[in-house]
Formats: C-alpha cells, structure tokens, sequence
C-alpha cells in the first residue's frame, strides 16, 4: 500500500498540506494521487468511527447474520449477494469460506426489527437455505480502534 493510503487509513481527516510534509512531495502531487486514487475505486470514502454508545438516547442494535445459500448457475455468489445487500438494513456483506456463504452486518432499531429483517426480508429469499444470527453486545474495537478505556480501580484498599 502506498503512503498516502497508509496515512490516510489511520487519519481519514489530515490535510493536505500535512500528507505532502510527511511524505516528502508537493501539495500538487498528493491532491492529484488522491484524485487518482478516488477516481479509480481505491479510496471510497473518507470514514469517522463514532462510538455510538457514548451518544445519549442513539440506540441501535447490530447483527452478525451467517447466510447459508444456493449459488445460482452461471452467476455463482454474486447475484444473492447483491440482492441480499442493496437492503437498506445490511450495512455490510462479506463472501465466506467455511460453513455459510455470507456474512452479514445488519442494523435495526431494536432485536425485534433486525429479527423482523430476517423472517420478513432474508429467509424468504428462494436461495436463502439457512441464517444465523448473533446480537452484538458491547465493541471493544472498530476498525483498529479501541472504543472502551481501561477504568481504574476505585476502591479502596482494605488492609488488615
């Protein structure tokens, strides 16, 4: 991976001016890199990771749902998987090895609507054999990013 794209992974906010100096090029250069970059498919987007337990009354519920499917003749994984993404709750998708075919990322509102998702949405999809789905309970890490603080013992010592 090139520098830039390094930097950039690890601090999608940096400018410009401070890509050129810790990469030894010109603010020209690293613009029309990026450009390049973007109009190429590599960078995507620009992401901030919010660690959304923080934010008072936001509430919502992820899942990992494993989908087990029939690949369709001619067309193989990708046209379910594309089908089974362009739902608005699938946050993202990924092709498996193993014992499903699919992992999904699924966000609701609550258990009831991601669990609605997949008896309503998913399972009935004619190449949908099986799913499982597990609830995320507590993040620890996102994208390479801690979102839990080790907390300090507060009590006191006892000493006899």
């Amino acid at each position: 991976m090139n520098d830039i794209l390094e930097i950039l992974e690890d601090n999608a906010r940096i400018s410009e001016s401070d890509l050129a100096k810790l990469t030894n090029k010109s603010k020209k250069e690293v613009s029309a890199e990026m450009k390049k970059l973007e109009k190429k498919g590599v960078i995507v987007k620009y992401k901030t990771v919010i660690n959304k337990a923080k934010l008072s009354g936001e509430r919502t519920v992820r899942a990992l749902i494993e989908v087990k499917v029939s690949p369709q003749k001619d067309v193989g994984f990708d046209s379910i998987a594309e089908r089974i993404y362009k739902f608005p709750e699938v946050k993202s998708c990924y092709l498996l090895s193993g014992a499903y075919d699919l992992l999904l990322i699924v966000e609701g509102e609550d258990m009831h609507t991601v669990a609605s998702f997949v008896a309503e949405k998913l399972a009935p999809l004619s190449s949908v054999m099986s799913t499982a789905t597990h609830f995320l309970l507590k993040k620890y890490k996102e994208d390479g990013i801690m979102l839990v603080k080790k907390q300090k013992n507060k009590r006191q010592a006892i000493s006899f």
